[in-house]
Parts: C-alpha cells; structure tokens; sequence
C-alpha cells in the first residue's frame, strides 16, 4: 500500500486510533480494573478522581479522531466492513456510556467491590468490540480498492 491520497492517509490514521485503544482497553481490562481494588479504601476516592482525569487525557484525542475516522470512511469508502466497524464502534461507545461512565461516577464516591467487579465484567464487551474492530481496521487497510 502507498499512501498517494487521502484515503489511504484516513485508513491509516483509523487503523493507528483503533489498535492503539486496542491496546489500552487490554491493558485497562487486564491490569488495571482488576487492580482498583487493591488501592484500598481510604485513598480510593481521590485515586479514582485522578484516573479518570487522567485517563481522560489519554483516550480522548485517540477515541474522537477513530469516530471521525469510522464516519468519514463509513461515507467515502461504505460496504460491509466500513458498517461492521461503525456498528463496533457504536457499540464501544454505548458501553462506555451507559455502562463504564456511571460505574465510575459510583466509584468516585468510594470503593465498591460489587461496582468493580462489575465493571470488569461489563468491559468485557468494549474489549471485544474494539478487538474486532482492531481487525477490522487493519482489513481496510490492506483491501485492494
């Protein structure tokens, strides 16, 4: 592949966003809701305000650039893959904000067990959303067009 003109540039850029969230929502998944509840309870408030601030910083740019990403080659390029991933992509964001944002909010005023295991267990769908979309994206990519 060549990058002569902009859709291969949007490709790319698509491809990058997705597999880097691909990578923190492993991460994130694995390692680092797993270990909220070993911050205990005391500092659990303030470290749970500081995470989402921060995580903010690094997932924000990232998540707004795949949508605009997604939408841009849902219009340019359509066909199956294009919609599979968007509806991946709906799905990631449906998760989060139904799901993630509120048990977070729920943490920020203390640990909870039941609320972290939960979300442990709910993230589970914006893993595998973004695992598959992670495939998808590199399936555009390398599609002759």
């Amino acid at each position: 592949m060549t990058l002569a003109g902009p859709i291969e540039w949007l490709l790319v850029v698509h491809a990058a966003t997705t597999l880097f969230m691909v990578g923190v929502i492993w991460f994130v998944q694995v390692v680092h809701y797993p270990l909220f509840s070993c911050v205990g309870e005391a500092a659990f408030p303030a470290y749970q305000r500081h995470h989402v601030r921060r995580t903010g910083w690094v997932v924000g740019l990232p998540m707004l650039v795949e949508l605009g990403a997604a939408i841009a080659i849902v219009w340019c390029l359509g066909g199956a893959l294009a919609w599979s991933g968007m509806g991946l992509l709906a799905v990631v964001w449906a998760s989060t904000g139904l799901w993630q944002v509120p048990a977070h909010r729920r943490l920020e005023r203390g640990f909870d067990a039941a609320i972290q295991r939960w979300l442990v267990s709910t993230n589970w769908v914006r893993t595998g959303a973004w695992s598959a979309r992670g495939g998808i994206a590199l399936a555009l990519l390398v599609a002759p067009r």
